[in-house]
C-alpha cells in the first residue's frame, strides 16, 4: 500500500511578510549609517581682502604659491643657523622654486626676487596677465606661518608697511589656505 501525503502550502503572507520586515530593518540601518557618517559641506568664509588658494588662483599662480609655501620651511630651517633673511642668490643657488630662473619661472611670471629688510621676500611679476607679483612675509618667530600676499596690477612696488592695512591699502591681497576633507572634491553647480 503506499500512502500519499499531502502537503499544503502555509500561506505566502507570512513569508512576504517576514521579508518586507528583514528588508525595511536594512534600509533603516543602511540610512543611519549614511546620517552618521555623512559628510558636511560647509563653505569656509575668507575676507573681502583674501583669496582662496584653490579657488581664486590661476594655475600658474597655484604654482607659485606651492613653491613659495614649501621654500617658506627650507627658509625657518636655514635661518636656525643665522636670524637674518637668506639672499634670493643662496635660494636660487640651492635650486629652490620659485626662485630658481628655469623653464617654470619662465612659465609662471618670471618673478624677479629680492629680500626686503628681514621681514619678506618680494617677486615682482614680469608677465602680469600670467601670475601677479608675490610678498612672502617672514615671521620674526621661527615657528610662524607662512603669510603670502598677491598684486596683481601691473607695475607693483615693495610696499613701505607690511602690516595688513598698509598692504590692502595697497591693493595687495592675503592667500588663505583652507584645505579639509573636500579638497580634492569640489562640486560645482
Amino acid at each position: 500500500m503506499s500512502r500519499v501525503q499531502v502537503v499544503r502550502p502555509a500561506g505566502a503572507g507570512h513569508e512576504t511578510l517576514y521579508v518586507l520586515l528583514v528588508s525595511l530593518f536594512i534600509l533603516a540601518m543602511a540610512a543611519g549609517v549614511v546620517a552618521l557618517r555623512g559628510e558636511n559641506h560647509d563653505e569656509v568664509s575668507i575676507e573681502a581682502h583674501q583669496l582662496d588658494a584653490r579657488r581664486d588662483l590661476n594655475a600658474a599662480e597655484q604654482g607659485v604659491y606651492a613653491d613659495l609655501r614649501v621654500a617658506f620651511e627650507e627658509i625657518q630651517l636655514l635661518r636656525e643657523d643665522q636670524p637674518a633673511l637668506v639672499e634670493v642668490a643662496v635660494l636660487a643657488e640651492e635650486g629652490f622654486p620659485p626662485f630658481v630662473t628655469d623653464a617654470s619661472s619662465a612659465s609662471r611670471g618670471e618673478h624677479q626676487w629680492q629680500v626686503l629688510g628681514d621681514q619678506a621676500y618680494l617677486g615682482l611679476s614680469q608677465s602680469p596677465s600670467v601670475a601677479g607679483s608675490f610678498l612672502l612675509l617672514v615671521p620674526s618667530a621661527h615657528d610662524g606661518a607662512a603669510d603670502i600676499w598677491l598684486q596683481r596690477k601691473a607695475g607693483a612696488s615693495a610696499p613701505g608697511d607690511f602690516t595688513p592695512a598698509a598692504l590692502i591699502a595697497a591693493g595687495w591681497q592675503q592667500i588663505a589656505a583652507h584645505y579639509d576633507a573636500g579638497v580634492t572634491r569640489q562640486h560645482r553647480h
